[in-house]
């Protein structure tokens, strides 16, 4: 029972990249929810940068702890069955807590409205400073943030 619960587990890994919808990758993704919204464009200049980390929102430590769990569980017999499934569930925990960190820019920007804000968005050493950005937002959240050249920041 044990074996077959590990090797389903295991050919679910195995198949979930081959299982991606047929769209092609032709531009930024768009959330199910957010596509048809209008969106407000803010364009401006980033004034000041340092490099931060995106912590977990606690997706990656739940998957990591439950998939920890039963792979421990496997191990052992009796109480060693039990010991291994709690070292599992919390190793596993903190390693998907720390897989789902995601290195990011906290962008202060002085937009052309003469307001200054502060963006993250992430990855590492996108944006430096002097760049000309626009803000593409939904509601009060950032979609995203794309680099402009010179002439089209009078927006």
């Amino acid at each position: 029972m044990k074996k077959s619960i590990l090797s389903i587990m295991f050919l679910t890994l195995l198949a979930m990249p081959f299982m991606s919808g047929c769209a092609t990758n032709k531009g930024p993704e768009y959330d199910g929810n957010s596509y048809n919204k209008i969106k407000r464009i803010q364009t401006g200049v980033v004034i000041a940068e340092r490099p931060v980390v995106i912590k977990d929102g606690g997706g990656g430590t739940f998957l990591g702890a439950i998939i920890g769990t039963v792979l421990g569980s496997t191990m052992g017999s009796g109480r060693g069955s039990t010991l291994m499934a709690l070292g599992g569930g919390l190793a596993g925990g903190y390693a998907g807590s720390q897989i789902n960190k995601a290195d990011a820019q906290e962008l202060t920007v002085d937009l052309n409205t003469g307001e200054t804000v502060v963006v993250v968005v992430k990855g590492d050493n996108l944006y430096v400073i002097g760049d000309k950005i626009k803000i593409i937002k939904d509601g009060n959240t950032v979609a995203r943030v794309e680099r402009l050249s010179a002439d089209t920041l009078s927006e």
